[in-house]
């Protein structure tokens, strides 16, 4: 199964509903925060192009923010990514 990493933010809303429609999932996902971690954040910039929160990768793969990832899962292309 591919890893779901979750760039975030603690007072992010789009980041607390994409843990949450991935936890309705049943999907663990590895979350960085780069508000406690800083220098993460430069490396969020250098793999999605984007300064905005959450930035979704599954594996390698940018899924986007979190309406990409919702219409990821209403169109059910995010369990099969996840295979």
């Amino acid at each position: 199964m591919n890893t779901v990493t979750l760039y975030t933010t603690d007072t992010c809303p789009y980041c607390r509903n994409a843990k949450t429609l991935l936890a309705s999932r049943g999907i663990a996902v590895r979350e960085i925060n780069v508000q406690s971690e800083p220098g993460r954040f430069q490396e969020m910039l250098s793999r999605s192009g984007r300064r905005s929160v959450p930035q979704i990768f599954i594996g390698d793969t940018h899924v986007g923010g979190f309406d990409d990832l919702a219409k990821l899962d209403r169109q059910g292309g995010l369990l099969s990514m996840l295979a």
